[in-house]
């Protein structure tokens, strides 16, 4: 149901949260890239969501909200491991390897899993009409977007191959943020959305501490050699991108309507890539500027012909 904006909430307000959700989720694939530069990106990625975890729950519970069940924990475990693992956590350990402007840009193409996977799901196929043809327009030029930034340069014609590997790992950590996102909206959780978001950040920054030892990052962590950029990046994405980001989005998930603030959808990509070409000087090349152009016009399809219901889902940022 698209929620209909509160009357106390000015129009002011609604803009400078949406401001933040443009720029700071737009700027965290940044922060991520110099975070990873000295720091594990499992570990950095635990350390980012276990603060601000903490910080979001204890607040949350401190002002009133009650205890989660059981049942709860179970969900926000499920939600942080598909979000925050799978998709956080893919996108930081594949930033090693990819710009952070195209990083955001594969991450961009969320809603197209999103409409894909919604479509096919047994209960989906029963109680839903057939995919319509905008959502196979959409569905296909953005999947033709993917294959012109991930092709060879030999079959494009075009400069800035991306590296295959750390794309893979990118689309594979968007198609699992869409599942944790398809979950979520009929998990069981708590009604405060600030206490739920602090679980799944417990839940996926405990789960990344797992994953960043089991893949050794223990031993390549060097707490002296950690750089300045690392250490501004990791506070910036703990402040900013995790508290004041999702603090501003669920702010505007109750009170400015879903088509509003589904637009960070496509102005985040944009914002990564203009960023990271002039702060970490990332090349922005013609097989760049197409791929965005086209995959960014089928997220605005896919988005603006999507029931209400599915116009707000997060970023994995």
């Amino acid at each position: 149901m698209n929620p209909t904006p509160s009357p106390k909430a000015s129009s002011r307000a609604i803009w400078l949260a949406m401001l933040s959700i443009y720029v700071v989720w737009g700027s965290t694939y940044l922060a991520i890239h110099f975070a990873v530069q000295s720091i594990p990106p499992f570990l950095m990625a635990a350390a980012r969501f276990l603060v601000a975890g903490i910080i979001l729950y204890l607040a949350r519970r401190l002002s009133g909200d009650p205890a989660p069940s059981r049942s709860q924990w179970r969900s926000a475990a499920i939600i942080g491991v598909l979000l925050l693992l799978g998709g956080n956590g893919g996108v930081s350990w594949a930033e090693q390897r990819v710009p952070s402007g195209i990083a955001a840009l594969m991450v961009g193409t969320t809603p197209l899993w999103m409409v894909l996977i919604d479509a096919f799901r047994p209960y989906a196929r029963a109680v839903h009409s057939p995919l319509r043809w905008t959502t196979v327009l959409g569905v296909t030029v953005g999947f033709a977007g993917i294959l012109l930034l991930v092709s060879p340069s030999e079959l494009t014609g075009l400069g800035g191959d991306i590296d295959l590997v750390g794309a893979g790992v990118l689309i594979f950590g968007t198609i699992l943020w869409s599942f944790g996102s398809l979950y979520s909206r009929s998990a069981d959780l708590p009604d405060s959305p600030l206490l739920g978001t602090g679980m799944e950040m417990l839940c996926g920054g405990a789960a990344l501490m797992v994953a960043g030892t089991f893949t050794g990052e223990w031993g390549r962590l060097n707490l002296a050699g950690i750089q300045w950029e690392s250490l501004l990046g990791l506070v910036y994405l703990i402040v900013f991108g995790a508290l004041i980001g999702f603090g501003s989005y669920t702010w505007l998930l109750r009170n400015a309507p879903t088509s509003l603030v589904s637009t960070y959808a496509y102005v985040n990509p944009l914002v990564a890539i203009v960023v990271g070409n002039l702060l970490a000087h990332e090349a922005f090349t013609p097989r760049v500027l197409i791929a965005t152009a086209v995959i960014l016009g089928a997220v605005l399809i896919i988005t603006l012909t999507q029931p209400a219901r599915a116009k707000a889902e997060p970023g994995s940022s």
